[in-house]
Order: C-alpha cells, then sequence, then structure tokens
C-alpha cells in the first residue's frame, strides 16, 4: 500500500510530543532548531536520539563538531519554538531568535529558562529515510525549572496543560538496579 506524507503527518500527529530546541554551534555562532522527535535510548550508558531533516541547516554543524545539545522547552516559551521552526519573525533565526543563552558544562548553548537541558556527543547516525537519526552519549544534564509545565505538540497545534491528574503507573515496579 502508498501511504501518503499527507496522511502520515495526520496520524503521527495524533501522538502527542514535547517540544525541545536543539541548539548547536557553527564555528562560534549558536544555533537551534525546534525538534520534537526526541526518546531516550539508554539508562547505561546515557544515549538519546534526535531525528533530523537531513537538508536542515544544523545538520552541517552536528556533522562537524559531533555535539548537540537539547533543551526542553516550557508552555511559556512558544515563541522561541516558533522562532527556531523558521517562523517569520524578527529577530530570526539567523540571529538566535533573539534569544538568551549561556555555556553549558561542556560549552554548548544552553537556552536560559528551559525546563531542563542535555549536552551531548553523537555516538552514532543512521540515515533513516530522508532524516538523520543523531544517537548521542548525554555528557551533561541540567534540570533548572522542574516544576514548569512543558510545552506539549499536537494535532499541528500547541497544547497545554490547564487539567492534570497524576497516577502512579500500574506495573511492574523498577528496581535501581534495572
Amino acid at each position: 500500500m502508498n501511504v501518503s506524507t499527507i496522511d502520515f503527518r495526520t496520524v503521527m500527529g495524533q501522538f502527542a510530543t514535547g517540544v525541545t530546541v536543539v541548539t548547536a554551534f557553527d564555528g562560534d555562532r549558536p544555533q537551534g532548531i525546534t525538534v520534537n522527535a526526541l526518546s531516550s535510548v539508554s539508562l547505561d550508558p546515557p544515549l538519546v536520539m534526535i531525528a533530523l531533516d537531513r537538508r536542515r541547516f544544523i545538520v552541517p554543524a552536528i556533522d562537524a563538531t559531533g555535539r548537540y545539545a537539547v533543551n526542553v522547552l516550557d508552555e511559556d516559551q512558544q515563541w522561541l519554538s516558533d522562532c527556531f521552526a523558521g517562523a517569520n519573525v524578527t529577530p530570526s533565526r539567523d540571529a538566535f531568535c533573539g534569544a538568551a543563552w549561556h555555556p553549558g558544562e561542556t560549552g554548548l548553548p544552553l537556552l536560559d529558562g528551559s525546563i531542563a537541558a542535555m549536552e551531548c556527543a553523537v555516538v552514532d547516525r543512521f540515515v533513516a529515510g530522508d532524516h538523520y537519526l543523531y544517537v548521542a552519549h548525554v555528557e551533561a544534564l541540567h534540570l533548572d525549572h522542574p516544576d514548569a509545565p512543558p510545552l506539549l505538540y499536537h494535532r499541528r497545534r500547541y497544547l497545554r496543560i490547564e487539567r492534570a491528574t497524576t497516577t502512579l503507573v500500574a506495573g511492574k515496579p523498577e528496581s535501581p538496579a534495572g
């Protein structure tokens, strides 16, 4: 069967995701791009994976340095998501969206105000269709605003948590050893 790009995007839009901005350096210039294709891969060692369209402007910077940071946005940072996604705004993505940032422990650009961030070193890159999958070792963690509500993405729109309840996950309890 032939699955159309539009139909595939519609079905995948039913899955709510968090919103991140992946940052890297192009020489001494910080760059960033909005990414919702993020997944943890391994706890030991700590590995994460991002998926980027191979044509994205940030790919050469990540390939050249072998490094990227993942910044988890809070719901008040929608403007950063829009800008780093390429919205026609001022300041533009070329001007790092006018975002305040600071160097992390490994020197990667971290966005001020993000809920959390991870500084990563690429250990492998895979071709998957029109994307690269970058698997990276997490070298540094930052949890700056753990109680802030995350910016979510669902059905091609932002989603905010208005009412939420928390319940324990039923299932096999995890032991510290795994």
